[in-house]
């Protein structure tokens, strides 16, 4: 059991804050007390922040100092806020605090931008529309029951209007960014990048809200826990032991289409039709057409891009199973299935048209011993290598294949007896490490099955391995090729 004291740092100040957090609306509004408690938990959470990214030194700091300076302004703001409505008695809104409160959106916003950005490399092409479409979606409705009431409102003058526009339009793009944040790879793995998300999501609700609220003409008291927890969650972020892990390259750049992501999308892409409907439905037929239909069609054209790009992995994955399929996985030569495909069809050409055709095989001499002596890892690259300096000898046309462990076959069609031979003589030269091999050679005799040739070939190596190994067994009854050149006359 994990010891109190083992608890880490981050953890605590959560424990300790996030209670006084949703308490604080139960205080005497506008009291000292409330006032202490609210902007003590400002104040502390910017100083925790610091001493996180100090303490931790990310690689990238600036994105966290961009999101440290939007909170500081954040708070700052809440200074003015309530000394204005509380001290000197005037209305707050719109005032000197919004002079503070609205910087404090850009800064987020870049912030988390640089994150995206560092994480993705601009590689994740599918996140990205995925974060378009929510954002499309979400942005429809906020125009329609949010940006364009403020703006044909009742507004006291230019300036009210104006800073009464810039917050919803700051949280849409703030709303953007969540989302990018959420749907990058492997971005809900990681814990200090979900307290980010959750701290994003505890501003955008009340701020969403509050400018509902103000819409309605009510008063909502308990908004202000949600800008508090955003405070704590962005600075437990920052204090938490993974936080330079935030800004690093993501590992994967592929997104797969899961289910619960599908319907996310699904829910998303149907917000258009169904604005249509509520607003035909309560504002008795004044339709908004013209942000609709802008808003459906980027939709449709966004969820078009996604089925391209899915598409496209698809394909991809298809030509990833096509190759392993016909590839060992080990040397990249092809594998057995491959060889068996291919001889068949050399066979078959073969025997149309009466090309002569020759098949090897191919064995390392001492293999098990070379792995006892120099490990496993050792006896994996030398078969990477023999099978890489092999291929570069051969045409296009011939074949070489994993035929199984440390043997190796090899097709070469429209070659003789000799010239074959002259070939593997080729192979033995660039051995790698020091290595020898046996071989077995088979000339096509125009009438036999595959696994005949494949025998013969193979019966023609184990004759080459009993009579000294490092040599080529050629079984048309003509010679014996030993290793460093010299020729034994021999009828196999």
């Amino acid at each position: 059991m994990k010891r109190l004291g083992d608890t880490p740092a981050w953890v605590w100040m959560l424990v300790v804050g996030v209670p006084i957090a949703l308490s604080y609306p139960w205080l005497p509004y506008g009291t000292p007390p409330a006032s202490l408690c609210f902007e003590g938990i400002g104040v502390a959470s910017c100083v925790i922040m610091l001493v996180g990214i100090r303490r931790r030194r990310p690689e990238r700091p600036l994105m966290w100092c961009l999101l440290l300076a939007g909170m500081a302004l954040s708070v700052t703001g809440d200074a003015v806020y309530d000394y204005l409505e509380n001290v000197a008695h005037v209305d707050p809104y719109p005032g000197w605090a919004d002079l503070f409160y609205l910087p404090s959106y850009p800064l987020s916003i870049a912030g988390l931008g640089m994150m995206i950005l560092r994480r993705t490399g601009g590689r994740d092409r599918v996140g990205m529309i995925d974060a378009l479409i929510l954002s499309t979606a979400l942005a429809l409705p906020a125009w329609s029951f949010w940006v364009r009431p403020i703006s044909l409102g009742d507004h006291a003058g230019l300036a009210d209007q104006l800073v009464s526009l810039a917050y919803p339009v700051l949280d849409v793009l703030l709303i953007t960014l969540t989302v990018r944040s959420a749907t990058t790879p492997g971005a809900l793995g990681l814990r200090p990048n979900r307290l980010l998300i959750l701290a994003q999501i505890a501003r955008l609700l009340p701020d969403v809200t509050y400018s509902i609220a103000q819409l309605a003409g009510v008063e909502i008291s308990y908004l202000d826990s949600g800008w508090l927890l955003t405070y704590l969650l962005t600075a437990a972020a920052a204090l938490h032991p993974r936080m330079a892990d935030v800004g690093k390259p993501a590992t994967s750049d592929e997104v797969t289409l899961t289910m619960p992501r599908l319907t996310l999308l699904t829910v998303a892409s149907l917000l258009a039709p169904a604005i249509l409907a509520a607003q035909g439905v309560f504002q008795h037929g004044r339709v908004d057409w013209s942000a609709v239909a802008v808003g459906s069609a980027v939709l449709f054209l966004l969820v078009v891009a996604r089925m391209k790009l899915l598409l496209g992995q698809m394909h991809r994955l298809a030509r990833q199973m096509e190759s392993l399929a016909h590839n060992d996985g080990l040397t990249g030569v092809p594998n057995r299935r491959a060889w068996d495909d291919r001889l068949n069809r050399e066979l078959a050409k073969a025997r149309r048209g009466g090309h002569s055709l020759v098949v090897g095989m191919i064995d390392l001499d001492f293999f098990k011993k070379f792995n006892d002596e120099y490990g496993h890892p050792a006896g994996d690259l030398l078969l990477k290598e023999a099978a890489a300096a092999w291929t570069g000898q051969l045409r296009d046309e011939d074949l070489l294949a994993r035929y199984g462990g440390e043997e190796f076959g090899i097709v070469l069609a429209g070659r003789g007896g000799d010239e074959a031979t002259a070939i593997v003589e080729r192979l033995r030269a660039v051995c790698p490490r020091g290595q020898t091999f046996s071989a077995g050679l088979a000339v096509f005799d125009g009438a036999e099955t595959a696994d005949e040739l494949v025998s013969r070939a193979d019966r023609a190596l184990y004759r080459a391995k009993a009579t000294g190994r490092d040599r080529t067994v050629r079984d048309d009854h003509q010679t014996l090729t030993a290793g460093g050149g010299d020729q034994v006359s021999m009828a196999v």
